[in-house]
């Protein structure tokens, strides 16, 4: 990597940037001529000055850059990442922008903001796409397309690590042994599969643990919903086939497995042996649930993710269609962050890049646009997998039903989500309007408390805007404070919100401007502006801070703030009825009497919306906290001690208890253990002795 840095510019540390650029190749050589000349105008819509400043930047990091292949980033004077492109000849490509000619708006913006740029040289343009893409998902360029989601798919996964396979839930790195069957749609989606294979296989569920330590069969087998191997209810080679008969299904051979079942069944009552029988027709029931909910199917598309992308009010939709073996797995809606000026080839070509940047692609991939450099795009996705990838825009016949067919659900999804941000929209003015704030709130926080009787403490801050909880904004907060006394809800919200507003002050210091803007002047909000495409970013600063509980909770936050600097955010406290109930809440504002909002007042119910919401997530925090400490085991503290270890200790001597009496010298004989590792766990647990 090389950073090319403007000798006339301050040597600041830049961080890393990425952008989906199109590869629009230029001349290698750029003669002086075609540059913008000292003062000339160009037909922007801002001043050409800032333009000319910009084009003069990139112009002396173009003069020394080679002709390979290549991935490009530009930032601004702050060091914040502008975009992030590839390119297969980076001295055309950059000097292309060098020109200051028949640009876009959002082009021309860009380039006004370049102060300095980096280049990372690849041997081919695929590694440059790869990496453009990487890049784009990591760094976030403010005039790239950005996934807004980017969470990972549930599979489907039967393992074969252990004697007895089992199907499981799985998202993540692939580091298991097994077969992988997905992406799903939804956890809801696996969950019931999962279930119904349950039903049809009776494969366990249960972990490696549970497993090794049964004596007796759970209630799944009561219930017919495992066959019990841990104890030995059926045959190791039996439980295999049964295993190897849910690989076929998800396979897609699920006819054969059918009729083989029908079979047997047939046999069975023949045999007169009806409750066997009746076993298997209840398995057949299960697997025709299976395929009887997918909704769409296909006859002749056997794996393929299918985009379609719409584009209303300069917001974009693309929905996804996973299909794998004949049969529909669900579908996702993403509405990606793109300037509106964008034009949908662009938008789709970018968004598929990043997509399958951490996941596995089809050996099909259709779309309801022409993607930019399809074949560049198809080369670089079959170098992940062992398959070969292809992209294909259908005109007719099968495929086309099916992009026809998400594009309408695309279409649908974007205008709810209008629709939505325009309600949500209507409820932050009214509430700003209940709060006496000078204008609507943008960015909400609201922060709550969990624990029981002070173990395992956390705090919750949850993240509303104008479309909707914004998640990827979450906070969880452990109380760490040695001082405080169990339970003490004041001192935990205090050093909350002293945590997350030092922080704030540090890396997001805001102009007088800015704070006079939030503070409460009792006037009449205006409305929230609609969400532009083109919008930097949603802000780093709340308009709003909204404490679960009464008077006390508000002192406490706002003595917090105070001593960290911060005195212009307004609080509000949101104070349970006497009996607790929804509806009778009071409100608590600084300089301003006690008051209540009318029972079914729309601003009353967003407001009891955003408490809970606080409230499920901080409570769900917790309980993730008090489940790691009741699980914890003594040898994950002792240094050295990593999993295989500890599986070998537990093995051999059992349970904890028993590690923790046995001589050093039976610790040393245990397998996988040396000397030294046998030391360490004996010392540990002698320490005081």
């Amino acid at each position: 990597m090389s950073r090319r840095a403007p000798s006339d510019l301050p040597p600041d540390r830049f961080d890393d940037g990425s952008e989906d650029g199109r590869d629009d190749e230029a001349p290698d050589l750029l003669p002086e001529d075609v540059l913008p000349e000292d003062g000339q105008e160009i037909d922007f819509d801002f001043e050409p000055g800032a333009v000319q400043a910009g084009t003069e930047v990139i112009r002396r990091f173009w003069t020394t850059l080679p002709t390979s292949p290549g991935v490009y980033r530009m930032f601004d004077h702050k060091g914040d990442v502008l975009y992030v492109g590839k390119a297969k000849n980076l001295k055309a490509r950059v000097g292309s922008y060098a020109r200051g000619q028949a640009h876009s708006n959002r082009i021309a913006r860009m380039i006004s903001q370049t102060a300095a740029m980096e280049f990372v040289t690849t041997a081919t343009e695929t590694e440059a796409l790869l990496l453009e893409a990487n890049l784009i998902k990591q760094l976030k360029p403010r005039f790239n397309v950005l996934m807004r989601d980017d969470k990972s798919f549930p599979y489907i996964l039967v393992t074969d690590d252990g004697p007895a396979p089992q199907i499981v839930k799985h998202r993540g790195a692939r580091r298991r042994k097994g077969s992988y069957y997905g992406p799903f749609a939804s956890v809801w989606a696996v969950n019931r599969t999962v279930n119904a294979l349950q039903r049809a296989f009776l494969l366990r569920t249960c972990t490696d643990s549970y497993y090794e330590n049964r004596t007796r069969p759970c209630l799944l087998f009561q219930i017919k919903r495992c066959s019990g191997p841990c104890t030995g209810e059926i045959g190791e080679a039996d439980y295999r086939g049964m295993a190897e008969a849910a690989k076929n299904f998800l396979d897609g051979k699920s006819n054969a497995v059918k009729d083989r079942m029908r079979a047997e069944m047939q046999e069975a009552s023949d045999a007169m042996e009806f409750e066997r029988a009746a076993r298997f027709r209840d398995r057949i029931a299960a697997l025709s649930a299976i395929q009887g909910v997918q909704g769409v199917n296909t006859q002749g598309v056997e794996e393929a993710d299918v985009f379609a992308l719409d584009e209303q009010a300069g917001q974009f939709c693309i929905e996804v269609f996973f299909f794998r073996n004949f049969q529909n797995w669900g579908n996702r809606a993403y509405f990606p962050k793109a300037d509106r000026t964008m034009t949908p080839e662009e938008v789709l070509g970018s968004f598929i890049g990043q997509f399958y940047d951490d996941k596995p692609a089809p050996r099909t991939v259709l779309t309801s646009h022409a993607v930019e450099d399809a074949e560049l795009v198809a080369a670089a996705l079959s170098s992940r997998v062992e398959h070969r990838v292809e992209i294909h825009w259908p005109r007719r016949g099968e495929r086309k039903n099916l992009v026809d067919y998400a594009q309408r659900n695309a279409k649908e999804a974007l205008a709810r989500r209008l629709a939505d941000t325009a309600s949500q929209g209507k409820l932050l003015t009214a509430l700003g309007q209940a709060f006496g704030l000078e204008r609507a709130p943008r960015r909400i926080e609201v922060y709550d408390n969990s624990h029981i009787s002070g173990t395992n403490a956390v705090g919750g801050m949850i993240v509303a805007g104008p479309t909707g909880f914004m998640k990827t904004h979450y906070r969880t907060f452990n109380i760490r404070s040695e001082e405080l006394t169990p339970g003490d809800d004041y001192g935990m919200m205090r050093e909350v919100l002293q945590r997350r507003f030092k922080r704030l002050v540090k890396e997001a210091p805001r102009t007088a401007g800015e704070a006079a803007a939030s503070a409460l002047e009792g006037g009449v909000a205006e409305p929230v502006p609609e969400p532009q495409a083109d919008s930097d970013a949603f802000p780093a600063w709340p308009d709003l801070v909204l404490i679960d509980g009464g008077k006390g909770q508000l002192d406490a936050a706002r003595t917090a703030l105070e001593e960290v600097g911060v005195t212009d955010v307004p609080l509000v406290g949101v104070a349970k009825g006497r009996d607790r109930d929804a509806g009778r809440e009071t409100f608590f504002v600084p300089g301003r009497p006690a008051f209540r909002l009318p029972p079914r007042d729309p601003t009353l119910y967003f407001v009891q919306r955003l408490r809970d919401e606080a409230h499920r997530f901080a409570i769900g925090s917790h309980r993730a906290k008090r489940k790691r400490e009741m699980v914890k085991n003594p040898l994950d503290e002792i240094a050295g001690i990593g999993p295989t270890r500890k599986r070998a200790l537990l093995h051999h001597f059992g349970t904890v208890k028993a590690i923790q009496r046995a001589a050093l010298e039976d610790l040393a004989k245990t397998p996988g253990v040396n000397a030294a590792t046998a030391r360490a766990v004996y010392d540990f647990f002698h320490a005081g002795s």
